[in-house]
């Protein structure tokens, strides 16, 4: 099983690598460069290549998150040229720090109708991809409704995927939270969720899950995660979750509030705990 949170990079990639261990984590995610902004990071390539080698000696999975201004439908041409540089940038930082593959939100439009979105974010994947050439991919992740109705669903998943001229290129990452806000995982239909996910071959693709409580209750299309045993995600329903064949192989990313000292190592022991509990 592979577990961990969102680490810092304010000490550098190895740092992280060597901080995620140090925490019990056998997984973590970081940002490849400022999450506030998109310019493009002239970074440390020795650096970065011993994360790489730190995580594959000590057997850990990483993951990156592109910056939050990140938009997979721009909404003019000098957005969708920095954009795209920006995502270009994090693929070859997250190549180099030996990631799975590299996170970006589902996009969403209000300036245009939601087929035209479809289709924008389609061409922009494409032009992200069509020149690239390293291991590292796209993992496309669920947004939680807030202000929209794009990218709730597996089925959008599925179909931006096949319908990209790289499809190999790009996977999926599951936010947790954002199913239970958005309101197509209630806590208690998991067992019909997961056949759907098997059916459309969602789960073929998923290659990271973010592993967040709620702080607000099902279908408010709220974004406010909340820690493993403070929301409205029940112990019950984490162990009907965590019992499904396919999350032995993915990592598990906390993006949960750590106000509180250790509370992601303590998270991180508590998932293991949970995860033993129903694999016996």
């Amino acid at each position: 099983m592979y577990v961990g949170s969102h680490i810092s990079i304010k000490n550098g990639y190895f740092a992280a690598a060597k901080m995620a261990h140090s925490i019990g984590a056998s997984a973590f995610q970081f940002f490849p460069k400022n999450p506030r902004s998109l310019k493009v990071k002239d970074f440390d390539v020795n650096d970065a290549e011993r994360c790489a080698q730190y995580c594959k000696t000590h057997n850990i999975r990483t993951i990156a998150h592109t910056p939050y201004p990140t938009k997979l439908i721009p909404d003019n041409q000098n957005d969708d040229n920095q954009i795209l540089a920006s995502i270009k940038n994090d693929l070859e930082i997250a190549k180099a720090c030996g990631a799975v593959g590299i996170v970006v939100h589902f996009g969403t439009t209000k300036k245009l109708e939601p087929l035209e979105g479809y289709q924008k974010m389609i061409e922009m994947l494409n032009r992200v991809i069509s020149n690239w050439d390293g291991n590292t991919i796209l993992l496309i992740e669920n947004n939680a409704g807030a202000g929209t109705d794009m990218g709730l669903t597996f089925e959008e998943m599925v179909q931006v995927r096949k319908l990209s001229d790289y499809p190999e290129k790009i996977g999926f990452c599951f936010d947790t939270c954002h199913a239970y806000a958005s309101g197509i995982w209630d806590g208690d239909n998991w067992s019909a969720l997961e056949e759907k996910g098997i059916e459309l071959e969602y789960f073929t693709h998923l290659k990271a899950i973010h592993f967040n409580n709620s702080k607000y209750p099902y279908g408010s299309r709220k974004d406010r995660h909340a820690n493993l045993e403070s929301g409205h995600i029940s112990k019950e329903q984490w162990l009907t979750f965590l019992s499904a064949d396919f999350i032995k192989d993915i990592p598990l990313i906390l993006e949960t509030p750590h106000d509180a000292p250790n509370i992601h190592e303590l998270e991180i022991q508590l998932i293991k705990k949970w995860f033993s509990t129903v694999k016996k």
